[in-house]
């Protein structure tokens, strides 16, 4: 923990430049470029529903209302949107968001999640988180969250299984779709980003996969060790 920061001289804020990994990269979005691929991997129709249900959208199964959210989110500073490309194909499979983007404090959300069915539940999706956390701490930032809908149980987990510390329930906290949402809180700070980064390259690492794909060790289970020290 920092206790003088008198001399803190805040945090870079984000800029909108790609982000390169070793499975995806993260390009800020652009219709032109990713408009085809992400519309296909937002409205495939298997799992459509849940992948829209704790977003603000509805389910985007009509171009005319997707090009319109992408011309949007293509000009907005905060939240800054990237889309998800993996780097096997140089397609689309989904986007995210650095947002809420308090430079001066040294703290930043992500946010907009929606990783398409290539990407869900892939090494790719979780390289998609490490890059915005990974850039969030070197560009100064002390504190990295991730919110969402008490009700979402998957994102609740997910969010554990990042390496966030849940923080509490905000209740009562926001009304959308015409429903009530309290919000989980959960974070990254920057004295628990060394740690987490090592844990996150040994998983991401391609020993530490079979041929056939499985995991010779989880993301739970090394952060777990890193935390022990």
């Amino acid at each position: 923990m920092h206790d003088d920061l008198t001399n803190f001289p805040g945090a870079q804020p984000p800029r909108r430049e790609p982000v390169h990994g070793r499975y995806v990269d993260l390009e800020p979005i652009d219709p032109t470029v990713h408009g085809d691929a992400l519309f296909s991997a937002v409205s495939a129709p298997d799992g459509i529903e849940e992948r829209f249900r704790y977003l603000p959208q509805t389910p985007q199964t009509e171009r005319s209302d997707f090009d319109s959210w992408i011309a949007e989110a293509a000009t907005s500073s905060d939240p800054l949107f990237f889309a998800v490309v993996d780097r096997s194909t140089g397609r689309a499979e989904g986007r995210q968001a650095l947002m809420r983007i308090d430079a001066a404090n040294g703290v930043m959300e992500i946010g907009h999640i929606l990783w398409g069915p290539g990407l869900a539940r892939t090494r790719a999706a979780t390289e998609a988180l490490f890059l915005c956390a990974d850039l969030a701490f070197a560009s100064g930032f002390r504190r990295f969250e991730w919110k969402c809908d008490d009700a979402n149980a998957p994102s609740k987990a997910a969010a554990e299984r990042f390496g966030f510390t849940f923080e509490g329930v905000f209740r009562q906290h926001l009304v959308y779709k015409g429903r009530n949402r309290d919000t989980a809180w959960f974070s990254i700070i920057d004295s628990e980003w060394p740690a987490l980064r090592s844990a996150y390259e040994q998983w991401l690492d391609e020993a530490n996969f079979y041929a056939a794909g499985g995991q010779r060790q989880s993301l739970r289970e090394l952060i777990a060790a890193a935390r022990r020290g």
